[in-house]
């Protein structure tokens, strides 16, 4: 018998712990494969955890109310074969069983230490004390775990390993999308990789097989997957289409023999060197690290050498430019670039939103030279050094966002989200402002809320946070959903007009463009103003023409206005 240690796995989150909330079995139950365990909870999610593998709980890592580190143990099983871990663990458990008296140990170690019987041979090895006495090795299935998105199943994005590598126990080895949050994937064992199941861009279901592995011990299963270089005969349901990317190592080398340039410095068979986001933008793309030249330290890949790379046309070059080479040669080829992780959310939203909502698009100029000038002198007064208490420099968005609070007070069905298959219209008495926000992995819609209860300088302040936080990659779930309205600006990149597409299941979306100056007639005088087009789309299911004149004519007049943006 062996002993596997079960760590609390990356729930998805993007925390470092999440909170114990109770067990679901006790010290000295049996357990099954998949069976919950215990229930945790990340921020507002509760989570299920279940067994990877079968055997008997000896210990049980922590009580209720508890913050568990993730990776950090949670239970301890006693497992036929192995196991995972060594007898003495560094990290006491809270609850575990007492030990065994020894001679009923020696016992057991003489009796489980046989292993199945080949020929008469396994209990002679046994009694003689062989090397041998226990399965060298066996096979690990690693089921893909649930993520805490209440979902059925995931995107997987990439692989962070290929058959045949040595993986270590917590070491990343592929990467999943629930939504719009990416998640890392970890070994739960040390061993060789056997098999994967699924390829980028493919739909991987919680609790279906992701990777094999080859381990000591006896592993989860019986043996080695018996087919792992066939698909499966036909597909009878999509998930069951998962058939394991496995070839023999000489295969695989010879399937990947396309050299590695000289120009990108590195060994064949190196490891590109890149930040995550770079290796998340190159997988967005379709584009392999692996023959893209590296200029950072140590031939790290920035997302420059990446923009260089396509600019070549996205393939190995044969050899290096000619030195004054025409710059009107022609060009030859073409790219096909797979559409997955979070640029296939992207397409798949607004496809969604184009298909179910019939737009209607209002566009208006604001003169909006009263708030420029009361823009600069609260930036030229604003308090500074004095720490927490500093206000931040004001751009237009607040006073934007703070137009639509007020706007929407008289229009509270704009303020709201429609189920179109149950018929319903939900109208919110608090704004929760989205902000279409660019980030290196595309388009995401970070959510101020409760915009109507804040000051120019606190709106200005939460804004950058959020935006802050989606662009880094470190925003939470709830800090990308539940706006009842969005905010998309494109005026600091220019453009007179654009068409929004609604936010679905919205029903309004607001678009600032560029601030120029222009000639205007104002009092049958001619006069330099600074204006600037609003252009706005509403779900004209929900929405008439004339109500979402009302409400743009609204906000024009409070902008041009902006002394009564604040007054009750």
């Amino acid at each position: 018998m062996g002993r596997f240690v079960f760590k609390l796995p990356d729930v998805g989150e993007g925390t470092a712990e999440a909170e114990l909330v109770g067990w679901h079995v006790k010290v000295g139950d049996i357990v099954a494969e998949d069976q919950i365990v215990a229930d945790v909870m990340t921020d507002k999610a509760t989570v299920e955890i279940t067994a990877p593998v079968s055997g008997k709980v000896i210990a049980l890592h922590g009580e209720p109310g508890q913050m568990i580190p993730v990776r950090g143990p949670l239970v301890e099983f006693e497992v036929e074969g192995a196991g995972n871990a060594e007898e003495n663990l560094s990290v006491s458990p809270l609850r575990s069983e007492p030990p065994p008296p020894a001679a009923r140990g020696e016992e057991t170690a003489v009796a489980t230490s046989s292993p199945p019987h080949v020929g008469g041979e396994g209990d002679r090895a046994a009694v003689e004390g062989l090397s041998d006495a226990a399965p060298s090795s066996g096979n690990y299935v690693f089921k893909l775990p649930d993520v805490g998105e209440g979902t059925a199943e995931a995107e997987l994005v990439g692989w962070h390993v290929k058959v045949g590598d040595a993986v270590e126990e917590d070491q990343i080895i592929a990467d999943i999308m629930t939504d719009k949050a990416t998640v890392e994937i970890t070994s739960p064992v040390a061993g060789t990789v056997a098999a994967l199941y699924g390829e980028a861009g493919q739909q991987v279901p919680v609790g279906g097989p992701l990777v094999s592995f080859n381990v000591e011990g006896r592993g989860n299963v019986a043996s080695a997957p018996a087919s792992v270089t066939t698909s499966p005969a036909a597909s009878k349901t999509d998930t069951s289409a998962l058939a394991p990317v496995v070839k023999a190592a000489a295969a695989s080398t010879a399937s990947s023999a396309k050299p590695v340039p000289a120009l990108t410095g590195r060994a064949p068979g190196e490891r590109p060197s890149a930040s995550p986001a770079v290796r998340n933008r190159a997988r967005d793309l379709g584009v392999d690290l692996t023959f893209v030249p590296g200029s950072g330290p140590a031939g790290r890949i920035t997302h420059e050498d990446l923009d260089g790379f396509i600019a070549r046309g996205g393939s190995v070059p044969a050899s290096a430019p000619a030195a004054g080479g025409s710059a009107y040669a022609r060009a030859e080829g073409s790219t096909e670039v797979r559409i997955i992780g979070l640029r296939r959310k992207i397409a798949e939203k607004m496809a969604e939103s184009v298909r179910r909502i019939p737009h209607i698009t209002y566009v208006e100029e604001i003169d909006m030279t009263a708030v420029e000038e009361l823009r600069a002198h609260l930036n030229a007064t604003r308090i500074q050094g004095m720490g927490a208490k500093d206000q931040p420099k004001l751009n237009l968005l607040p006073f934007i966002a703070r137009a639509i609070v007020v706007a929407l007070r008289d229009q509270p069905q704009i303020n709201a989200t429609y189920d179109d298959e149950a018929g319903v219209l939900t109208q919110h008495a608090p704004v929760h402002l989205g902000i279409a926000a660019q980030t290196p992995n595309g388009l995401m819609v970070p959510v101020v809320r409760h915009a109507e209860a804040r000051d120019p300088y606190d709106t200005a302040l939460e804004i950058a946070r959020v935006s802050g936080a989606a662009k880094d990659g470190t925003a939470k779930r709830e800090e990308l959903s539940g706006s009842t309205i969005t905010i998309t600006s494109l005026g600091t990149l220019g453009g007179v007009v654009h068409t929004p597409i609604i936010n679905h299941p919205e029903v309004a979306i607001v678009g600032p463009n560029k601030i120029a100056e222009r000639v205007v007639v104002k009092d049958g005088q001619m006069v330099v103003r600074k204006m600037m087009n609003l252009s706005s789309s509403f779900d004209h299911r929900i929405v008439d023409g004339h109500d979402a004149a009302v409400f743009v004519q609204r906000i024009k007049g409070l902008l041009e206005n902006p002394a009564t943006l604040w007054m009750s």
